[in-house]
């Protein structure tokens, strides 16, 4: 991957060396390509280049905090990458697919995991909706600043396993909006949620997470026939491609 003048990026704070260990050196690529290509194909804001060490890629590696040890990962609308590769990057026991529409961002995707040498990370293009019922269910769908919860564990919650969860890095307005988005969360099938705080002594503000946890109908009874409809095309297509 091309790198042309960067933006000025920031000295990694010492507590980012400690937080990533092993992969401190790939976390500095990362910001690297984040604060040069990133911003040049447009993927984050320059104002965003002097804060990607404690807003974004600190406060997206903490997230790993409530991920469970050796499980599978869905990023929803991963974008550059946020916060699934920085997941990526202090928890290597993961296996984790970054889900993302847009060619251009599934293109930096791609070219940071092949740069990073990131082989636990698969790059998929395509929406949630799409891929339901040929991706495989995961036990953990992860999502930022995608969209309002409601819509966001629309797209989400259908790609789990039964009794897998939702980890929403969300703002100061978590709980509100968690509150008003309860009855869509029941609909999906949710029977617990819950909002929690992480990255104590690693980011100030503490990261926010809204956690949502299924029970066995991921998605309610709605996407449950989507999903066998969907599963029912894919194997037909199999089929017919042998």
């Amino acid at each position: 991957m091309s790198q042309g003048p960067a933006e000025e990026l920031p000295p990694a704070p010492e507590v980012a060396r400690e937080f990533f260990g092993a992969s401190f050196s790939a976390a500095q690529r990362y910001g690297e390509l984040l604060a040069d290509v990133g911003v040049r194909r447009g993927l984050i804001g320059p104002r965003e280049v002097p804060r990607l060490w404690e807003r974004h890629l600190l406060n997206c590696a903490v997230l790993g905090e409530l991920v469970p040890e050796g499980v599978t990962v869905c990023d929803v609308g991963s974008g550059a990458g946020l916060p699934g590769i920085p997941l990526a990057l202090v928890r290597p026991d993961l296996r984790i697919t970054l889900l993302e529409p847009l060619l251009r961002r599934t293109t930096f995707l791609q070219e940071v995991v092949e740069v990073l040498g990131l082989e636990h990370v698969t790059v998929v293009r395509g929406r949630a909706e799409e891929v339901l019922g040929t991706l495989p269910p995961v036990q953990v769908v992860t999502a930022r600043a995608v969209a309002p919860l409601d819509r966001l564990a629309g797209w989400g919650v259908p790609l789990l396993r039964p009794y897998g969860e939702m980890l929403a890095i969300k703002g100061d307005t978590a709980a509100e909006e968690l509150k008003g988005a309860r009855a869509a969360l029941h609909k999906l099938g949710v029977v617990d949620t819950s909002v929690i705080q992480v990255g104590a002594g690693v980011v100030d503000p503490q990261a926010t997470i809204v956690r949502a946890e299924v029970g066995e109908s991921p998605g309610g009874v709605r996407f449950a026939a989507k999903r066998a409809k969907a599963a029912k095309t894919a194997r037909g297509k199999r089929r017919r491609q042998r």
